[in-house]
Parts: structure tokens; sequence; C-alpha cells
């Protein structure tokens, strides 16, 4: 049985600095089984009762996975013409089936730039601030299509 959660949330990295939050904002909602959240939070959140707040640490591997050093990639430099490139930027592409992609620079010269496919909190632990505001059983449509209030 499928729940959509109403969350509120502040998460730290592994330094502690803030690096998302909803304070304030409208609760994040997701479907419960789909993915739609970082596993290890989603574990967590199941076992809360709306009104519930709670302080808890998602190891990366239940985050954003462990950093991979295969992520890395030299790409030639002629590919990113008319780009004006720094260190720790995030660039948009497409992968060959048309999803969106962002790659981090990591480093560049004139002759080639290595991007990283990692996500940016890969290899991190985060901690997250969680308060369940909403809970209730997803709909028949929800389940299936995987949005909140969606027909399939």
């Amino acid at each position: 049985m499928a729940n959509v959660y109403g969350i509120e949330y502040t998460v730290k990295n592994s330094k502690g600095e803030v690096v998302d939050s909803n304070k304030g904002q409208a609760p994040l909602e997701f479907i419960s089984g789909k993915n739609q959240i970082i596993p290890g939070l989603e574990k967590e959140i199941e076992a809360m009762n709306v009104g519930e707040e709670k302080t808890v640490t998602i190891p990366a591997k239940e985050a954003y996975g462990e950093y991979n050093e295969e992520m890395l990639q030299e790409v030639p430099r002629d590919q990113f013409e008319g780009i004006e490139l720094q260190k720790g930027m995030t660039l948009y592409g497409q992968t060959p089936d048309g999803q969106t992609i962002a790659v981090t620079v990591k480093d560049f010269d004139d002759q080639k730039v290595v991007v990283d496919y990692n996500h940016p909190l890969a290899g991190e632990d985060l901690t997250f601030d969680v308060k369940i505001v909403t809970k209730r059983e997803a709909t028949p449509d929800e389940t299936l299509s995987g949005q909140i209030g969606g027909q399939a």
C-alpha cells in the first residue's frame, strides 16, 4: 500500500552545512515506493506519524551513493565551445535517450575538460531534520502513475 506524504525538512551535508530546506514553504510531497526521495530517508519517514519530528542521519550509500571515481570523464575542450568554464560549475546535457543529466566541471585546460557524473552529494552522509506534515493512502491512479493527483 503506497502512501502520499507531505514533509517539511532541512538537510545538512557531512560538514554540517545546510544544502536544502523547504521550511516555511509548501511541504514536499512524494509517493512511497516510487523512488521519489532517497531510500534511507523514505525508510525513516515510513516509521513516523503525522506531526512527528525527527533528526536522522542517512549514510551515503542510502542517500546519493558512494563517490565513484569511474564517474569522472575527460571530454575534448572543443565540445564546450562558447561556455565560460569554471571549476565546480554545473552543466546540463542530455543522455542518448533524452534524459536530462547534470555534470560538475572538476578541472579543465586548453585540451580537455574533466566532468563528474556523480551527484553533487555522492559520498556524503546527510542529516535531515524532518517533520511529517501530511500522510494519506495513495489513490490507485497515484500508485500507478507515480504522480500526486495524477492519472496514468
